[in-house]
């Protein structure tokens, strides 16, 4: 394994610092609109702001990486998410916080597309699987463990955001100091909407239910917290619960989906999900410790149904058709993530901080009503036919190629960095073919200097004449 990784570790580094800078951002901002006047949905606008700007990040920030090459894309997106976390704090103005979120999702994006382009050119068939599990890792403990710098003492207002701001841009060190050759971008062609939904229903709608849920999680789950009389401290404590029970649950129940009927396994794992939102509603009368129990077991079931649905929709796909589901459904997450702050944020206005999970939950019962409806209208697969689980990110549709299951041969697409470098090779190999002529001719002059010329011989005759 650590050959495997080695390769990759400044990538790795990468990431980790990205992951520990950017993923309390979210949580802070979230929490300092709630402290002042701003109303719960309009918190929910903002917050969702940042889920459109991944959107469309995914879809377009790819360009800027073709044109001006992977270490300048990387330095260019850190640095402006750097400025707008600088920026926060200046003035507190809820649209420009919203165009703030929208332009740091959007710049995510785009340093997701740098790393996992750079990650898919050193994958291979044998060790694919090794890096996506090492990638997402990396990615999910440093979003975790990141959170704790919000227990750091703030009384200006500014430190955090500071902090916040030095750790992404120490990010783009690892990336510009790697000796690695510039990679291309696996030109991943995302299957349309009706081709998924045709392949599995189900599938789509856990995808963007997922969606609906995390993306008010992440969003909200702080304004929760604050309203329930937690401090900054326990705050990123909460938060960093539901992300590491995230990451522990997802494996297990993936393992159970392979061993049995995927579609019953996301049906209990959807059921589990209703129980554990509405069991959150009595939990702060329990104490903080229960809080965080419970919230790490609702991380964990509310983390696995996007993975799930992803090998259900893998399941009545072709093989070279898998990598552009991937890639699509990660799209679909986004959307739902993009429309679930607002929705959640309204509930939450009606019935206090407690909504955000009352309205989980009957997303759950909805996807559960859904799902047993799917059961009926068409036989499952075969246990013993069903894909192999894998957990996925749900970051941009580059990192589909890393999914050990697709289709292992994918179309890259050439950046600048690539052009140049051909260009850079053939002057190097037309200089190379001019100096072997030169060198040639040079030493068929010196082979002929001895020789005797046909000119020379008659010169004295002519001169007499």
């Amino acid at each position: 394994m650590a050959r495997t990784v080695q390769p990759v570790l400044a990538l790795l580094l990468a990431v980790v610092l990205l992951m520990a800078g950017s993923g309390p951002l979210g949580t802070v901002v979230s929490v300092r609109l709630g402290e002042t006047d701003a109303s719960t949905l309009v918190i929910g606008l903002v917050m969702a702001a940042n889920f459109l700007g991944l959107t469309l990040g995914a879809l377009f920030a790819f360009h800027v990486v073709t044109r001006v090459g992977h270490v300048r894309a990387f330095a260019a997106f850190a640095a402006i998410m750097a400025a707008a976390t600088l920026a926060y704090p200046v003035v507190v103005d809820e649209p420009l916080w919203a165009l703030y979120r929208i332009t740091q999702g959007f710049c995510a994006a785009g340093l997701f597309v740098c790393i996992e382009s750079w990650l898919n050119d050193s994958a291979t068939p044998e060790n694919r699987g090794t890096i996506l599990a090492v990638y997402m890792t990396c990615l999910y403990f440093a979003q975790g463990a990141g959170q704790f710098v919000l227990t750091v003492p703030d009384e200006s207002g500014y430190l955090i955001f500071s902090l916040v701001a030095m750790v992404i841009i120490l990010a783009v060190v690892p990336v510009a100091m790697t000796p690695r050759a510039p990679p291309m971008i696996p030109n991943v062609s995302s299957l349309s909407f009706k081709r998924l939904w045709i392949a599995s229903p189900l599938g789509i709608f856990g995808c963007i239910s997922s969606g609906l849920v995390l993306g008010a999680i992440y969003s909200l789950a702080p304004v929760y917290a604050s309203g329930q009389g937690l401090d900054l401290s326990d705050t990123a404590s909460f938060m960093s619960a539901i992300i590491f029970g995230g990451v522990l649950l997802q494996w297990p129940l993936g393992r159970l989906s392979d061993r049995y009927d995927r579609r019953l396994v996301i049906v209990g794992t959807m059921a589990a999900g209703a129980v554990v939102s509405f069991a959150m509603l009595p939990t702060p009368g329990l104490g903080f410790w229960a809080m965080l129990l419970v919230g790490a077991l609702y991380g964990g079931i509310g983390f696995a149904i996007y993975p799930l649905c992803v090998a259900h929709t893998n399941d009545h796909l072709e093989r070279e058709e898998r990598v552009g589901a991937s890639g699509g459904l990660v799209l679909t997450y986004s959307a739902g993530a993009t429309v679930g702050p607002p929705i959640a944020a309204a509930v939450m206005g009606a019935l206090g901080p407690s909504g955000l999970f009352v309205f989980s939950g009957v997303i759950g019962a909805v996807s559960i009503g859904f799902a047993v409806w799917r059961l009926r209208a068409r036989p499952s697969v075969p246990a013993d036919q069903q894909m192999r689980f894998q957990s996925l990110p749900r970051t941009t549709p580059v990192a589909a190629p890393l999914d050990p299951r697709g289709e292992e041969t994918v179309e890259s697409t050439p950046t600048v960095s690539h052009t140049h470098a051909a260009e850079t090779m053939e002057g190097i190999e037309a200089a190379v073919v001019q100096a072997e002529q030169a060198q040639f001719l040079e030493l068929q002059g010196e082979l002929d200097f001895g020789r005797p010329r046909e000119s020379s011989s008659r010169e004295p005759a002519d001169t007499a004449a």
